[in-house]
């Protein structure tokens, strides 16, 4: 007789850590006891495979556990977008669900139970999650998904096919979840999804959901997800006004992928560098400090040195504070995976030098800071004993030394040095 114990690994985004959330708590709420590794008797990975990097360690961990006495239950993204690796190298799993199937997590262990082997659980249409029971991985950060899925067609992304077309959420729903998290003691709420920008549910558009948010009372602070250029775009002048409440860090996911017009059209972005500088340029504007963090692709195909310098000048002009470095890699099913590969080679050498180059602006955008004080959300325990990571107004991590407890505390911080990546700070 199986025990009602589980062990859960998560890989991916916000949006993946707040569906492991969301299953945890409605196991528990079921009965389920989560624990460690050596006490389950099920296994829950929740996978990612958004790069070929991540899928490959993700099935290198769904190897090791095969190999335990244990029922093995694999969510996520990967079934949707590799199922057939799945099979052909995990062979004996006990099921496996998609994002919009994680509401069913309780009647899958049910079946497992039951004698079940497996299931192949696929839904056409999410639950409400932001309605769904939760267990927060960490007590201070609340996520809300406030949609499901991406309506783009970029050719080298897998992620529609694991997540489907875009499907909101009832806003009022995910204002009563915001008021539930804040009453619960979360200091910082998160909004996630493929792509914040493009939410619409009966007239409420993403200005009007952080303005809703924001007239909680408590004091929190609410940070805004990705967003992709060309959707913001359409709401630019509603969006800048709804980031002048106090509340919302001012922080700014605007991914560029590549600063080559060519290379845009290849990959279907639906904007232009122009777009992308024309909305930055709007933001800096308005707002006094602000940390723009981008994403960039190395190594699309068919990317010729030119293209490659467009993109290094484009950083060298926004000066981003972070950029998330991608090499290119094949996804399945993707129109660019049928397109000629650059070699191996000529991608390291180009993400060496970009990355070199965005390691010293950030530094030097870091430096900036120093000297600064102000009041800061400790939302993090740091990675060395007796260190701490607290947020300011614009969402920058600063690392904290002090041997008290001071998770979810609001501090005021003065900066004293930098890193590329991260601030030093002292409590005063």
């Amino acid at each position: 007789m199986l025990k009602k114990c589980f062990f859960v690994k998560s890989f991916g985004c916000s949006a993946n850590r707040s569906d492991t959330e969301i299953m945890i708590g409605l196991l528990e709420e079921a009965g389920y006891s989560l624990t460690n590794l050596e006490e389950a008797d099920y296994v829950l990975v929740n996978t990612c495979g958004v790069k070929q990097p991540t899928e490959d360690r993700v099935i290198s961990t769904l190897r090791q556990f095969s190999s335990l006495n244990k029922k093995l239950i694999i969510a996520g993204c990967l079934p949707r977008i590799n199922l057939n690796r799945i099979v052909k190298t995990i062979p004996n799993f006990s099921a496996t669900l998609d994002p919009r199937s994680i509401h069913l997590i309780v009647e899958v262990f049910k079946r497992i139970e039951e004698g079940h082997d497996k299931l192949l659980i696929f839904s056409d249409e999410p639950a409400i999650k932001p309605s769904l029971p939760k267990h927060l991985l960490n007590p201070v950060i609340g996520i809300i998904q406030i949609a499901e899925g991406c309506s783009m067609k970029c050719t080298y992304c897998c992620t529609r096919f694991a997540r489907g077309s875009t499907y909101c959420y009832p806003n009022d729903v995910i204002f009563n979840e915001a008021k539930n998290l804040i009453r619960k003691g979360c200091k910082e709420v998160w909004i996630t999804s493929q792509d914040n920008s493009v939410y619409y549910f009966k007239g409420v558009k993403l200005p009007e959901l952080i303005k809703k948010i924001c007239k909680i009372e408590g004091e929190f602070f609410l940070r805004i997800g990705m967003m992709n250029p060309a959707n913001v775009k359409k709401i630019l002048k509603d969006l800048i006004e709804s980031y002048f409440d106090s509340k919302v860090y001012k922080f700014l996911h605007l991914p560029l992928q590549s600063a080559s017009m060519r290379i845009l059209e290849l990959m279907k972005r639906g904007y232009s560098p122009k777009d992308v500088i024309e909305i930055i340029n709007s933001f800096s504007s308005s707002l006094s400090s602000l940390t723009l963090s981008t994403d960039v692709i190395v190594g699309f195909p068919t990317e010729t040195d030119e293209d490659f310098e467009d993109t290094v000048k484009f950083i060298q002009e926004i000066k981003p504070d972070i950029v998330n470095v991608s090499k290119f890699g094949v996804r399945p099913k993707t129109e660019a995976s049928k397109l000629k590969q650059l070699s191996c080679d000529t991608i390291e050498k180009r993400c060496k030098e970009l990355t070199q180059i965005i390691k010293e602006i950030s530094y030097q955008k870091n430096l900036k800071w120093i000297n600064w004080a102000g009041r800061c959300l400790i939302s993090e325990k740091g990675k060395k004993d007796f260190s701490w990571i607290a947020r300011n107004f614009a969402y920058k991590p600063i690392v904290l030394k002090n041997n008290q407890n001071l998770l979810g505390r609001f501090v005021d911080v003065e900066i004293l040095d930098a890193k590329s990546n991260y601030l030093i700070g002292q409590i005063i």
